[in-house]
């Protein structure tokens, strides 16, 4: 009789744990700031409407070196959360590094068709190499990298049009700096310097800045092309006020929101705060692509998701990816985020006109030879190429560092951690 109560009570208990057994992911991400916490709010309400359990980790800081960091220090300890967001190359770090696990989300990439959902090129990003190209991550937007924004108020008081040259903005930023005008709102870290530098480089050829960026020529590093690009990045510097630096970047937005600056070069992330603010698009603001040849620096939002015996973890993990790449929530996010789509089934109506844009842009870029990745925000180089070059435009963009030792000090940094 006692067997058979102990036997009872194991099976009871046995019971109780399935039935209360429940999906849990831990995500590790960046996403702080008013709009991105509000775009990413959607997935955790489906998350929950799913039944799962969402632990939030949040790490400040626009660019993700801090969550990066952290993240390491998590992974290096054996414990990786559930899920984090990530950028390209590293991807394919991790998966080298044998701590994701693809097959845990692959089989819902299958049976979802993620590759017909997606453009080639996004899909090959999300997929572990090492690991016979099974999916191990998911994207949910693509940003891009390379617009101006601009109070539409300044701009029209003082008689100056969104520019299309570099020329055309440093006219307006001596007409708006003579005015007692902040001309460009900008945030002094090293992840913003490199994403003002990447939109200038693009601006002298999309052959260049592939060269140069992605490819990592050394002759294009050095070129007296090169060294045109820091001279316009001096002049930026200079355009700039002097609580910029260590500035974060939606205070930058802010400040052009509120008045107190003109401009401020930054991803497509800045519209989300834009929108969470209220404010429209030709009505109360600009929105522009920075000056190219139709080109068109992208980056992508992605998750991946590590190794874990927790069949909770697992459920949770496969129910997020699928949340991910869901229809409705590619569309809802991005109108949040403003960013647009990763899928390419969502329909564009109901995206605003600077969205509408970057979509337009990024299918003539694509079809012209303009689409390009971000090395500030980890699309076309790893984590440790892209430090060392975002040291040597930051060391540039706070001294009086020359042009020409500019350059050199670059292609030096990049040779020294090839």
């Amino acid at each position: 009789m006692k067997t058979l109560r102990i036997l009872m009570a194991v099976i009871f208990s046995t019971l109780s744990l399935a039935a209360y057994a429940e999906p849990k992911i831990e995500v590790l991400h960046w996403w702080t700031s008013g709009g991105e916490a509000k775009a990413l709010q959607v997935l955790k309400d489906e998350f929950a409407a799913k039944g799962g359990v969402w632990e939030d980790m949040p790490v400040a800081g626009g660019g993700g070196d801090a969550a990066n960091q952290t993240l390491k220090a998590r992974i290096v300890a054996g414990d990786p959360p559930s899920a984090s967001q990530i950028k390209g190359p590293t991807i394919q770090e991790y998966d080298q590094a044998g701590v994701v696990a693809p097959y845990n989300i692959d089989s819902v990439a299958q049976s979802e068709g993620w590759d017909s959902l997606l453009s080639p090129a996004v899909a090959a990003v999300h997929k572990c190499e090492n690991n016979s190209g099974a999916y191990c991550a998911a994207p949910v937007n693509i940003h891009r990298i390379d617009w101006f924004w601009a109070n539409k108020q300044v701009l029209d008081a003082n008689g100056i049009s969104m520019p299309t040259t570099w020329d055309e903005f440093n006219s307006a930023a001596d007409k708006l700096q003579a005015a007692g005008i902040i001309p460009f709102a900008h945030g002094g870290q090293p992840w913003q310097d490199a994403t003002v530098f990447e939109a200038v480089a693009l601006s002298f050829g999309n052959n260049f800045y592939k060269n140069a960026i992605v490819n990592l020529d050394d002759n294009a590093l050095r070129s007296e092309t090169m060294v045109k690009v820091f001279d316009q990045m001096r002049k930026l510097a200079n355009y700039t006020d002097e609580g910029s630096p260590g500035r974060d970047w939606n205070v930058a937005t802010a400040m052009v929101m509120e008045g107190k600056a003109a401009f401020q070069l930054m991803g497509d992330w800045a519209k989300g705060e834009f929108a969470a603010a209220g404010k429209v698009p030709g009505v109360d603001y600009y929105c522009g692509s920075t000056p190219s040849n139709n080109g068109y620096i992208y980056n992508v939002d992605s998750f991946i998701f590590y190794k874990t015996s927790d069949p909770d973890k697992v459920e949770g993990q496969q129910i997020l990816a699928s949340l991910m790449m869901g229809k409705n929530f590619q569309k809802v996010f991005n109108l949040y985020k403003g960013s647009i789509p990763a899928r390419l089934d969502v329909p564009m109506d109901e995206f605003d006109d600077c969205a509408k844009k970057s979509n337009s842009d990024l299918n003539t870029a694509n079809s012209s030879g303009g689409l390009v990745p971000s090395f500030a925000h980890g699309m076309a180089q790893g984590n440790t190429i892209k430090g060392a070059m975002q040291d040597v435009i930051t060391q540039h963009f706070n001294s009086d560092m020359s042009s020409v030792d500019a350059a050199n000090a670059l292609a030096d940094a990049i040779q020294a951690n090839m």
